[in-house]
């Protein structure tokens, strides 16, 4: 069998009516990570008894667990131990596999991005009367974010790949979508690589505009 270009186009527009589901997949659980992460870094930061070993412990947890293990024990374990979960969806389940696995990569990124801004510009805030929430979001925060956006837009390229999982839960999104289309046509090659054109030049885009982000919010720190 040869390679068909013209079918490969043919099957795109299909392929592509669903890159709205991978990406309300990728940016619904990036944003719950960003947010899970943030917490988990301050409480490792916190050196608090206790409730910086649990934050190890969760990184360490859901690092070391596949994302596809993690996505059957919250779809198909839970609901056995908590029949409450029984009305839990296959969207909502992928969401919290997601965000759960991609926060335990975040918390360290920003852990490393908090400990990356120098000590003494804490002190110095203090010194000129600030209080420590301002110093915090004013100051450090800021930094921060800077120091770690490249990180955390490669872990958020990862997780855009990663939402090809979502099908094992029966989610359609754009690799569900492929794999239909090429099982029932049996062009495999063609299909799958227009799937991988897909993602692809989806990680192009995302990556020209975070360079451009980068540039942009660095402009400050120049002055």
């Amino acid at each position: 069998m040869n390679f068909d270009l013209s079918y490969m186009l043919e099957v795109l527009p299909g392929i592509i009516k669903y890159l709205p589901i991978t990406l309300l997949l990728a940016v619904v659980s990036m944003f719950f990570a960003i947010v899970i992460g943030l917490v988990i870094a301050l409480i490792r930061n916190s050196h608090i008894f206790g409730l910086s070993h649990l934050a190890s412990l969760y990184i360490s947890l859901f690092r070391g667990m596949p994302t596809l293990v993690q996505l059957f024990i919250i779809y198909y374990g839970l609901p056995q131990i908590f029949p409450s979960l029984t009305t839990m969806g296959a969207m909502t389940a992928a969401i919290i596999g997601f965000s759960l696995k991609e926060s335990s990569y975040l918390a360290e990124i920003f852990r490393a991005g908090l400990n990356s801004v120098e000590k003494g510009q804490m002190e110095a805030g203090l010194a000129v009367g600030m209080k420590k929430s301002q110093i915090y979001f004013r100051i450090i925060l800021p930094q921060a974010a800077l120091n770690a956006l490249p990180a955390t837009g490669n872990t958020f390229i990862s997780l855009t790949k990663e939402t090809s999982l979502a099908f094992t839960l029966g989610i359609t999104e754009l690799f569900a979508e492929g794999k239909m289309i090429a099982s029932a046509s049996m062009r495999f090659f063609e299909t799958y690589l227009a799937v991988g054109l897909v993602y692809w030049l989806l990680i192009i885009l995302y990556s020209w505009g975070q360079k451009y982000l980068e540039i942009w919010l660095s402009k400050p720190l120049r002055r």
